[in-house]
Formats: C-alpha cells, sequence, structure tokens
C-alpha cells in the first residue's frame, strides 16, 4: 500500500488554479524527487498537504496511511507522521533551538519525553552533522544564515522521525560543504526509516542521494514520471523537452 495516494489533486489559492488533476503515489522506504520550473506547483503540493488554511483543495483526495488528511489541521497531520522542511524557514526570537526541539518533541509523543535520552540522541546528531552544540541555545533561525537554517531543518528532521517528510528545496542557496551535510542528514534520515518527497529544481543534491523516482510537474499537474534519467536530461537540456504530460 502507499503511503502517500495523492489522486485527481486540484488546489487554489484564493480563486486561482494552481495544481490540477495530479496524481501521485509515495511508496514507503522510498526517496521521491519532485522537480519542475518556479510556478509549477511544487511548493504549493508540500503546504497543501500540510493543510496550510490558505492552500484549498477543491478537488480529489490526499490519502496519507490509509487516512484522508484533506481539512485536517497542522498540527494533526504532524502527529499522524508527516513533517514539513520549509523553503524559506520563519524566525522566532525568544525561542531557543532547544527548547523548540524539546517541545516538538514531547508534542508528538503525547506529552511524555525522556531528557536524558533526548539529550544524548540530539547531541550524537549534532557531532554527525558538524554543528556546534551553541547553536542549541541561539533562538530559533534568529539571524540564522541560509545554511544553518537548512541544517536546523534536517536537525528537526532527524530529531522528530517522521513517516514522510517533505522537503521544499533543502539545497537552495548552499554551497558545496553545506550541501553535502544536508545530503547526509537525508540519508541519515532514510536509514531510520523515513520517507522522502524532495523537493528540487536542480540534480546537484542528487548526486549525493540515491533517488528511487523523479517526478516532473509542468502546468500544475504531473507532466513526466521516471528515475535519475529525468534529472539528467534537465541538467543537459533545461525544461523546454516538457512538451507533453503524462496522465
Amino acid at each position: 500500500m502507499s503511503l502517500l495516494s495523492i489522486k485527481n489533486f486540484s488546489v487554489h489559492i484564493d480563486d486561482k488554479e494552481i495544481l490540477h488533476d495530479l496524481n501521485i503515489d509515495v511508496q514507503p522506504d522510498t526517496l521521491t524527487v519532485l522537480m519542475g520550473k518556479n510556478g509549477t506547483g511544487k511548493s504549493t503540493l508540500a503546504y497543501a498537504l500540510m493543510g496550510h488554511p490558505s492552500y484549498q483543495v477543491r478537488e480529489g483526495e490526499a490519502i496519507f496511511e490509509g487516512a484522508s488528511i484533506a481539512g485536517v489541521s497542522p498540527d494533526k497531520i504532524a502527529k499522524m507522521g508527516m513533517f514539513l522542511g520549509f523553503q524559506h524557514p520563519i524566525e522566532v526570537p525568544g525561542v531557543t533551538v532547544i527548547k523548540f526541539l524539546q517541545t516538538a518533541t514531547r508534542a508528538l509523543s503525547g506529552g511524555e519525553l525522556d531528557y536524558d535520552a533526548f539529550q544524548e540522541e540530539l547531541l550524537s546528531i549534532l557531532e554527525k552533522l558538524g554543528i556546534d552544540q551553541s547553536f542549541l541555545y541561539r533562538y530559533l533561525n534568529d539571524g540564522f544564515s541560509g545554511g544553518e537554517k537548512k541544517r536546523l531543518e534536517i536537525l528537526q528532521l532527524l530529531m522528530l522521525k517522521p513517516k514522510l517528510a517533505i522537503l521544499d528545496e533543502p539545497d537552495s542557496g548552499l554551497d558545496v560543504d553545506a550541501m553535502k551535510v544536508v545530503a547526509e542528514g537525508i540519508n541519515m534520515a532514510r536509514k531510520k526509516g523515513t520517507t522522502i518527497l524532495l523537493i528540487t529544481h536542480y540534480k546537484r543534491l542528487l548526486n549525493y542521494l540515491n533517488p528511487d523516482r523523479v517526478v516532473v510537474l509542468a502546468n500544475g499537474t504531473l507532466a513526466r514520471d521516471g528515475g535519475m534519467e529525468l534529472a539528467d536530461k534537465i541538467e543537459s537540456e533545461g525544461y523546454d523537452f516538457l512538451a507533453s504530460r503524462i496522465s
């Protein structure tokens, strides 16, 4: 059974249709890459799946682990096991990274938190990602560089252990060293059992991963569905080869 099944999905922002008749199944324990030009609906899909109220699902359905998530609030979707890594994470002055992680972990576990186990795991992940412990006592994304924000998204991913992680352009604005850290974190999450739906424009991050599938959006719906050969074609030719779409 698919972990996530998107069927005839149509999404509007205000009265503008962004996605229409979109059909994608995401299988458990896979890394699916979602590519496409700006404005094709990739981020819209991510926000709609996570229950953002501004993204209205007008038709179709999204089924996560056998349950419809249409109209479900973001906090409940998160507790079901879905995670969204933001392209542009917001700053939250006054809330430290460690307090945020503790609160989120406690919420997902039903109010219980083993602080010793939490601390041990957190320090282990920081070491593997090459992040200094002082990072934990800074305010959430406040004054963070682009690379630091993306590292924090990956840290959240590894600590919260979702069943499905939707990562919206985690490679955006990163240099090679930071991209390797992000890729290492994604690979670590996969080893822990997290299924990944990765949104990106470029192939460069994929060079450090091993995607199972590449799907390409155009004009708000599915245009191509295949493997790494699609990412290679986009790298060499751009998106101009998308003259038709897959129904």
